[in-house]
């Protein structure tokens, strides 16, 4: 991995821009499932997934459609399918390296009230002939697998209480461990014969331009031809995007997320019911797979003017790609006229008070463990990242979920906010056969279904 110098130019068949868990997912599938002879990877930072895909900057979560209740049963098989195939990638690695990515904890999505509770039970009936390791957990079961969720004080809260639950599935992921092993497979891939792979950090893609059939990619210092690129970048592809005239319909709302750790308070993940009002995610709580012997809670929401949560340069780049006019202020009064989500925003502002947030949180909290006490909570100094939330200009509406930016030449800008991270090989299975399309290289597609479709 060495940082990229200055060089003649040079080809290569695809250039992928970015180095979290999506860019390293699409080096590894075509590393092993092709015969495409010269791959490079570029990444701005100095190691890999040092941004969105940093277990500090995201819930560390699998997510699988099961317990996320924002999810329609189409959108729940699609995000399944997707998750499935990161716990088929782990059985590729020998067991140490997959301990350190993949985690096994119970979850479950808990409902408080009668109106939670009624709206689970219908969706327990429909969504579990689809996810046969779901189960319906009354108060008792609960107290069992969460006494802190349960009981108050030893005695069972008053409150009624329903959740789905599923008992033992791979639900926590670190993301960088991911991303790494990505590409610890892909070089093992090309290792034995003539084919190229390079990696090169600390190297800022600065332009790119059509020549020829592909595209002349300026990084570092040096000149790149390449037959196709993929740009998985984050926010970072809208910008690289619109420099080059695609995706001008839309504008970018960064939305950054905070968090709480408590002492161990829970066994495994525990969900609360998504408000289809708001557009942001419902609290919960998580065992840290870095930190152990504590529980992180969150996220609350703030609307951040940056790309980077921890790079005031990038308020630059935000101004570059909000793109503000009439449909974008448009798309603002619509948020803002729905009292639900304008409460919400403006709570999350007080979340940022230093002398007054914890004491707030704890409020939303004793949702998920009604006996948490002020003295549980400490802000998690440095953690949490930005989500490039999408505003689609034309239709004025913001967007929710991942994002492709698709050209008919042969370049493609991936904008991936939450399940972004769940959705790294689906994506990339996407873009993989766009290439092998496009390039007419051999594509071992038995291996690759049998491998991470089960086939």
């Amino acid at each position: 991995m060495e940082p990229c110098c200055p060089q003649a130019v040079r080809q290569v068949d695809v250039l992928i821009v970015g180095g979290g868990v999506s860019g390293t997912a699409l080096l590894f599938c075509l590393a092993r499932y092709t015969d495409l002879g010269s791959l490079l990877l570029l990444e701005k930072e100095p190691e890999l997934a040092a941004i969105n895909s940093k277990a500090t900057n995201n819930s560390q979560t699998i997510h699988c459609g099961d317990i996320e209740t924002n999810y329609t049963l189409e959108k729940a098989l699609k995000v399944k399918r997707r998750a499935d195939m990161l716990v088929r990638y782990g059985e590729l690695l020998a067991e140490p390296e997959r301990q350190g990515v993949l985690f096994s904890f119970p979850k479950m999505v808990l409902g408080v009230g009668a109106e939670e509770c009624s709206f689970l039970r219908q969706r327990f009936q429909q969504f579990s002939p689809h996810f046969p390791a779901m189960e319906l957990l009354e108060a008792e079961a609960i107290a069992r697998w969460e006494p802190a969720v349960a009981l108050l004080e030893g005695q069972p809260r008053p409150e009624e209480l329903v959740a789905i639950g599923i008992a033992n599935s791979a639900s926590a992921i670190d993301y960088r461990a991911l991303a790494e092993s990505f590409v610890g497979q892909a070089q093992a891939a090309v290792a034995a014969g003539p084919r190229q792979l390079d990696l090169q950090l600390n190297c800022k893609v600065e332009q790119i331009r059509p020549q020829g059939e592909g595209f002349l990619v300026q990084a570092g210092g040096e000149e790149i031809a390449a037959r196709y690129v993929v740009v998985s970048a984050g926010a970072h592809s809208l910008l690289l995007a619109q420099a080059m005239g695609y995706g001008l319909e839309y504008s970018c709302l960064p939305v950054a997320g905070s968090f709480y750790f408590t002492p161990k308070l829970l066994n495994g993940k525990v969900y609360t019911v998504q408000n289809d009002q708001l557009p942001f995610a419902a609290i919960h709580g998580d065992p840290d797979v870095l930190v152990p012997g504590k529980t992180r809670f969150g996220p609350t929401a703030l609307l951040l003017p940056l790309l980077e949560r921890y790079n005031p340069a990038s308020f630059w780049e935000f101004l570059k790609v909000l793109r503000l006019d009439g449909a974008v202020f448009a798309v603002f009064w619509q948020l803002f006229r729905v009292a639900d989500i304008r409460n919400y925003i403006f709570k999350n502002l007080l979340f940022e008070v230093p002398w007054l947030r914890r004491w707030l949180f704890l409020q939303d909290l004793r949702k998920i463990v009604p006996g948490a006490q002020l003295s549980d909570l400490r802000f998690a100094e440095g953690y949490g990242g930005v989500r490039p939330q999408l505003i689609d200009k034309r239709n004025r509406k913001l967007m929710l979920g991942e994002a492709r930016i698709g050209t008919s030449a042969p370049i493609v800008f991936n904008v991936t906010p939450s399940p972004g991270g769940t959705d790294c090989l689906g994506n990339a299975e996407e873009d993989l056969r766009a290439i092998v399309k496009s390039l007419g290289c051999e594509f071992r597609a038995e291996q690759f279904e049998a491998e991470l479709h089960g086939a």
